[in-house]
């Protein structure tokens, strides 16, 4: 049940961020729409798809869509006074991650999957709608780019898998302290900006290495 109402509370608060999204890229109601929808159950879809996994759960609740939509034409009529909250939907999208992460975690362990797979189910759920919203605005994720994000949400996996699999805490224990770590955690790598080592590779430099090279083989 508490997991039931951390989805709604996570999925609406994505709606909102993905309706605030799409106006900073000047989008018609349609793509508002659109960017909304794929933000907030987009993860869920694609882990569903992946595992094969029917009814999807929008399909199974089509008022969660009705929900959703609503919430993002209520964000197009008045934009700028969500807008003033975005560091309470800093702290719910954290929220969210982990619920979503726990929630594929739980899908996969439904249908009897081992560790690996229960573990790429709930970080395909946790991070893909964020992933999808920023490629449909024609940007970089920033799950790629931020503070860390998808490694936390590789740390929920395991951390809800052990609880669930290897120990013998009721379910509700296991979903409490799997929240409040990786919230934690999350807000932890806001505030003091931690992410992870950046690759950088310099095509100018490797340009200059490459023809100095040529000379001194010369």
């Amino acid at each position: 049940m508490i997991l039931q109402i951390l989805y709604i509370i996570a999925i609406v608060s994505e709606a909102i961020t993905g309706a605030l999204s799409a106006g900073k890229y000047r989008m018609d109601l349609f793509g508002v729409l659109l960017i909304s929808l794929v933000t907030a159950i987009g993860g869920g879809t694609i882990r569903d798809i992946v595992l094969n996994m029917h009814p999807m759960i929008w399909v199974q609740h089509p008022e969660y869509v009705i929900i959703l939509c609503f919430f993002s034409m209520l964000t197009v009529m008045i934009p700028y006074f969500f807008a003033r909250f975005d560091k309470l939907f800093l702290l719910l999208d954290a929220l969210g991650l982990i619920c979503f992460s726990i929630i594929g975690v739980n899908k996969a362990l439904g249908q009897e999957f081992g560790f690996i797979i229960c573990v790429i189910a709930g970080v395909i759920t946790g991070v893909s709608g964020g992933i999808l919203r920023d490629i449909l605005c024609n940007k970089i994720p920033l799950v790629f780019q931020k503070e860390l994000y998808a490694s936390i949400s590789i740390v929920a996996c395991i951390l809800y898998y052990l609880l669930c699999v290897h120990t013998t805490i009721p379910n509700t224990f296991a979903i409490l302290i799997t929240l409040v770590f990786g919230f934690g955690l999350r807000v932890i790598a806001i505030r003091y900006k931690l992410s992870l080592p950046i690759f950088i590779f310099d095509e100018v430099k490797q340009k200059k290495l490459t023809h100095k090279d040529k000379k001194d083989s010369v």
